[in-house]
């Protein structure tokens, strides 16, 4: 039975800000509401093994918790600048651009008022799809050029939640957009996700400093509990003893996508209910987090989400790319069209 949020009761209070609630649906059975305030997925109703639809992501249920606990990013478009950059600063031709620091010494996932905290414009087109669109002022939380955004929400009839990312800046700017869900595929939110099964398409991930950020090297995942080349397992190796799995409490790393024209990002499955999750992506890479800050955070239906109860794959382009010249560039250039897509497809197991 699928229970979905009332519309007027997820907004009330904050009609003012034309803050709305969006119910995109496919013709089988597969629904999803998305709020336009950060551009939220807020709930996503797939079927298991048995034909029995659960949500299988994380959220709140009304605005006014989305909008007290913004930065817990739950589902949210993440922009301009997806990740860490280091030191809250970058260059573009010599000319150096100070970004305001929410994570210690980085800016975290574009600043405290990155586009998980704005009221987006919304249209919606069809039944299964939602179009959000957004000015961001030049020097808006640092990033030079007035950027003109759009993100296109579809959910197809193949059971994809498909998000397609454009933007157009009329200066040189960076820019690096992803959505921040975070799922736990038994549709029960007090289960942990350590017996989930996961496979990533990467050789290499990159291996983080103390602060998180990347050290500009491209580490091999061989005979490390980084090699998901095949389906394993999150408890045999989310706990083992490694200076990066220490360093992040668990997973919190970006994957190097072996091949970018295969699409394949990565696949996750839990046996139980039967769910698997395929993503699919345009970008070099995919950030793969495990959930492990997750402490006493009160979500939907007050339940008490706790360590690992959702993960994240984030595919983005790397992390303080526009620090390291040897990442894949995230400058777009005046009048050029930035372009990224991501798929994420639900099935059942067999």
């Amino acid at each position: 039975m699928i229970k979905l949020i009332d519309a007027n009761q997820f907004s009330k209070g904050f009609e003012k800000q034309g803050i709305k609630l969006f119910t995109l649906k496919n013709k089988n059975g597969i629904v999803s509401q998305i709020t336009n305030y950060g551009g939220r997925v807020v709930n996503l109703f797939t079927p298991d093994k048995e034909g029995l639809f659960k949500d299988v992501v994380l959220g709140y249920d009304t605005a006014k918790e989305y909008l007290e606990k913004p930065d817990h990013f739950f589902g949210a478009i993440i922009g301009r600048y997806g990740n860490r950059i280091a030191d809250g600063k970058f260059s573009i031709d010599n000319n150096e651009f100070l970004l305001p620091k929410n994570e210690v010494e980085n800016q975290l996932h574009g600043g405290n008022k990155g586009f998980h905290t704005i009221v987006w414009q919304a249209t919606q087109i069809s039944a299964s799809s939602l179009e959000l669109t957004h000015f961001s002022k030049h020097l808006d939380q640092g990033f030079p050029g007035n950027l003109e955004v759009k993100v296109l929400y579809t959910l197809t009839e193949n059971n994809e939640l498909q998000i397609e990312y454009s933007a157009v800046s009329d200066a040189k700017t960076v820019i690096n957009l992803t959505n921040h869900s975070y799922f736990n595929l038994s549709g029960n939110f007090n289960k942990s996700i350590e017996n989930h099964l996961f496979q990533i398409n990467a050789t290499h991930y990159l291996p983080v400093n103390d602060k998180m950020v990347p050290v500009g090297v491209l580490e091999d995942v061989t005979n490390s509990p980084f090699d998901f080349k095949k389906l394993k397992k999150l408890e045999h190796v989310v706990d083992k003893e490694h200076q990066q799995i220490e360093l992040g409490s668990g997973f919190d790393h970006n994957f190097v996508l072996d091949d970018v024209n295969s699409g394949f990002v990565a696949k996750a499955i839990d046996e139980n209910s039967g769910r698997s999750l395929e993503v699919y992506t345009t970008e070099p890479g995919v950030q793969f987090y495990s959930g492990n800050h997750l402490n006493n955070l009160e979500g939907k239906n007050d339940i008490l989400y706790q360590k690992r109860a959702a993960f994240c794959l984030e595919t983005q382009h790397f992390p303080n790319s526009p620090n390291q010249s040897n990442f894949p560039s995230t400058l777009l250039l005046p009048e050029e069209k930035y372009f990224s897509r991501t798929i994420y497809k639900f099935s059942v197991y067999k």
